[in-house]
């Protein structure tokens, strides 16, 4: 889980920062509130979770959307399982990724339960009600390797300004393959390339509101007209 650890600085107390891309984890203002308009809110969350329901993601991070999904599936009531697989570039250490989801007091239990995971760096965890994956390395590389279909993805890399790797449209192609039609993505950012990616990927994009100062982010429906 560790080959390439990221490298990072801290912001405010308990913000990460990577020093490789100079751009935080998360919001500075709100992370959670953040996840919870761009990526639950933004692939239409909890109100299309089932039991089985696959989200994957790029860029794992801290593990905060983790826990917010967890926590929206537990509190929507929904039996069975949730699938969950992001890929991971730069796996932060256990030890920050605690510190970091302290910040966030209402996931405090859900961070508990799950530390135990990260300690043993498996890259696994399953539970009653979650099965996940975190697979490591280049995700230009690794997601063509997955056989794996979601129906919601969290585009969560960082600024496509300074880590455009991640949203090249060879990455959004290989997402679209690994969506079904009428599957989602969601993303923080309205950048035209990333939007264009998508569309051309054979996703239907929208502009909406973006969370804070970010005036726009980007959804989109695999196959929508």
């Amino acid at each position: 889980m560790q080959d390439h650890p990221a490298d990072l600085v801290w912001r405010d107390g308990d913000v990460p920062v990577s020093t490789r891309f100079d751009d935080p984890y998360f919001s500075l203002e709100n992370g959670l509130a953040e996840t919870r308009h761009v990526f639950l809110a933004g692939n239409d969350l909890p109100a299309r979770f089932r039991d089985g329901f696959h989200i994957a993601e790029l860029g794992f991070g801290t593990g905060l959307n983790l826990l917010a999904a967890l926590a929206a599936w537990r509190a929507a009531g929904v039996s069975g399982r949730l699938h969950y697989t992001s890929f991971e570039a730069w796996p932060v250490a256990p030890a920050d990724m605690r510190r970091a989801q302290t910040r966030f007091a209402e996931l405090s239990a859900i961070a508990a339960e799950l530390a135990p995971f990260w300690q043993a760096q498996t890259g696994r965890i399953e539970r009653p009600d979650l099965s996940f994956t975190l697979v490591t390395g280049d995700a230009r590389r690794t997601l063509s390797h997955w056989d794996g279909m979601a129906d919601a993805w969290f585009l969560d890399g960082f600024s496509p300004a300074k880590n455009p790797a991640l949203w090249q449209r060879e990455l959004m192609a290989e997402v679209a393959r690994h969506t079904p039609m009428g599957g989602t993505a969601a993303t923080y950012t309205a950048a035209g390339f990333v939007r264009r990616g998508l569309a051309e990927a054979g996703f239907h994009v929208t502009r909406q509101t973006g969370f804070g100062r970010k005036r726009h982010m980007t959804t989109a429906v695999k196959g929508s007209a």
